[in-house]
């Protein structure tokens, strides 16, 4: 992407000294003013603290969870079952495993794709040039990665979180729209609201290297040290040291201002050093972090709590079935074990040497005395019913029911189904799960894309080329800038100033990449529109009546293009029947017949029986159909009618 550098040093001056740290030390700041003037000092962060650490302790029983969660997902969730000592057998089946795999699969067939549509006439234009720029930003942010990682997380743990920021370090200081992948273990908000833009304050922790810290904020050489938050840690199978590291703490709040407008404020510290407060910038004290005000986290839960921003995932449903699976496999293998493995009853004043004895390889055995019959006897072994193995494959077909990866939603098929619409016919209602949670992540991606247009319309002062794609897949260049987002004056009316309108828009999700079967399908169907006649101009009005009691994707382009095509049809009727008219006119001036047959023979019409001394031109019967639309409109007629 190529970016017009027009007054690119002023702007990156005043984006360093906007982020510039203006947190003095306490001591140096006792003979000036500057600690009076920054509403957000040391106090301040003490007070941040104890709130965040109340926040914290509101979602132990989360974060404890989730960390479960992540070792059900790698197979190690017997260290999670474990009551006492390990066992010797501990077997891990992968049908949970399974279920996210293809939860996760259907999610990535239907990755979305946006669709900006203007709320007034007058937006038409930046509504198509947002509907072509803003999936080059989401393709430049590697969207497609951070949806694959939310989904997942989403999957495991319950809720996936987006995180949708202005990064100022962005195309070399110019700054740019970054949107990330969150980890809900690192948000504490506060306890008992269920949408996460209704909590007072929300906390971001994260912990970050000391020499790095070091390194960006000269300040805190001689404060760093141990982190004094704790943030929850997963069980990582590699070791990770977090000794050399501290917690950063991004602070956000929202907070009215002198007009009575709720703002966006932002705070950035590490221990009780603040390294930037928007409430100590004089640019940012009225107006707040972001214009659009609301956190940059979006949340997507799976299945909503009550009470709580945070959901919960197919881990949470199917662990209980998937323990019995396992603790039952562990009970029938170690029956197995015990019985495959001789063992025997040995008197102890047998006179039999046990190493020998348990030695395979030994060809003689030593024995001291006569050997008894009851010296040694093999002990037999109980082996299980199969009423066990039967209630194993319950269980197994209890977690496919209750998390609904059925068979038939793998590609599998039960017995006695084999035809081929039957199958798609149970794979499309078992996939309705799936499509419950797709339409969920788009309202959640609709989202994501008006905060996207919010910070286009903050950020992007000067304007930038995007490569885009027209039609028919022709590359186009095109600058864009926020010029025509900004509030629009709305005239005067009736002598008085109707003052500003802001742009504003809707978004329509679709699916960028549909599953093979959504494809096939919907191939098929043009086909059997195609051999109907639907498409033919001359059954427009057929066509449209039939078209408008049904219900496909794409269904107004389809409406659009049939009346389209209709009229177009009726236009071109009308200048063949002139072009004809006027053909025999010529002709009866000329007293032949060739312009009329040249344009018969063009048109493909029957050429009419003229009358000898007429002087007037004739009629031509321009509105023929072929005997294949004759049939095709005889087919529809008969399947219409009534019985």
């Amino acid at each position: 992407m190529r970016i017009f550098n027009r007054n690119k040093n002023a702007s990156k001056e005043k984006d360093e000294q906007m982020f510039e740290n203006q947190q003095v030390d306490d001591k140096s700041a006792t003979n000036g003013f500057r600690a009076l003037k920054n509403p957000i000092g040391t106090d301040a962060v003490h007070q941040a603290i104890l709130t965040l650490n109340k926040y914290k302790s509101g979602k132990a029983n989360l974060e404890q969870r989730i960390i479960d969660n992540e070792q059900w997902y790698k197979l190690r969730h017997w260290e999670c079952m474990r009551k006492s000592e390990t066992q010797e057998v501990e077997p891990v089946s992968a049908w949970l495993f399974n279920c996210i795999a293809n939860k996760h699969a259907d999610a990535m067939d239907n990755f979305p794709a946006p669709n900006i549509l203007p709320r007034e006439e007058g937006d038409k234009a930046e509504a198509e040039m947002l509907t072509s720029v803003l999936p080059v930003i989401l393709a430049q942010n590697n969207f497609e990665e951070t949806y694959d990682k939310a989904w997942n997380y989403k999957l495991k743990s319950g809720t996936g979180v987006y995180g949708v920021f202005w990064d100022k370090s962005k195309l070399n200081g110019l700054g740019d729209i970054s949107i990330k992948k969150v980890d809900i273990i690192n948000l504490f908000w506060e306890p008992g609201i269920t949408d996460i833009q209704s909590s007072k304050h929300l906390f971001n922790v994260e912990l970050h290297d000391n020499d790095e810290l070091k390194s960006q904020y000269p300040q805190l050489a001689d404060s760093l040290g141990s982190s004094t938050i704790n943030v929850a840690k997963y069980m990582y199978d590699d070791n990770v040291d977090t000794t050399d590291k501290s917690a950063v703490v991004d602070w956000y709040y929202k907070k009215y201002n002198s007009s009575g407008k709720q703002v966006l404020h932002y705070v950035k510290f590490v221990d009780d050093t603040v390294l930037f407060a928007t409430e100590n910038e004089e640019e940012f004290a009225e107006r707040g972090l972001y214009d659009h005000g609301r956190y940059p986290f979006e949340f997507d839960p799976l299945f909503t709590v009550e009470g709580t921003p945070a959901g919960f995932g197919y881990i949470d449903v199917g662990k209980s079935a998937q323990e019995y699976i396992d603790r039952g496999n562990q009970a029938i293998l170690e029956n197995m074990l015990a019985n495959s493995k001789p063992r025997f009853f040995m008197r102890t004043d047998g006179g039999i040497n046990e190493e020998e004895f348990l030695d395979l390889n030994k060809s003689i055995v030593h024995c001291d005395g006569n050997l008894g019959q009851d010296s040694v006897a093999p002990i037999d072994g109980k082996p299980l019913n199969n009423i066990y193995v039967s209630v194993i494959n319950n269980k197994i077909e209890e977690l496919k029911e209750t998390t609904g990866n059925r068979d038939v939603s793998t590609g599998g098929t039960t017995s006695g189904v084999t035809a081929a619409s039957a199958i798609a016919a149970m794979q499309e209602a078992g996939g309705k799960l799936s499509r419950d949670n797709n339409k969920a992540a788009y309202r959640v991606f609709k989202q994501i894309c008006l905060d996207c247009i919010e910070l286009i319309r903050q950020f992007y002062d000067m304007p930038r080329c995007f490569r885009i794609m027209g039609q028919n897949g022709t590359m186009r260049f095109v600058q864009y800038s926020n010029e025509n987002l900004q509030p629009q004056a709305q005239g005067i009316d009736f002598g008085e100033d109707m003052g500003m309108r802001v742009p504003l828009f809707d978004i329509e999700v679709t699916a960028e990449k549909q599953s093979p079967y959504s494809r096939m399908s919907q191939n098929e169907l043009a086909l059997q529109f195609y051999g109907a006649g639907i498409f033919n101009p001359q059954m427009a009005d057929q066509a449209l009546a039939c078209i408008d009691m049904m219900d496909f994707d794409r269904k107004d382009f389809i409406e659009q293009r049939i009346s389209q095509n209709g009229t177009m049809y009726q236009q071109i009727l009308s200048m063949q029947q002139q072009m004809m008219r006027l053909g025999a006119m010529v002709d009866q001036m000329r007293g032949t017949d060739e312009v009329t047959q040249s344009l018969a023979m063009q048109f493909g019409i029957q050429m009419p029986s003229i009358q000898p001394g007429t002087s007037e031109a004739p009629e031509f019967n321009i509105n023929q159909e072929s005997s294949t639309t004759k049939k095709a409109r005889q087919r529809a007629a008969e399947v219409s009618s009534p019985t």
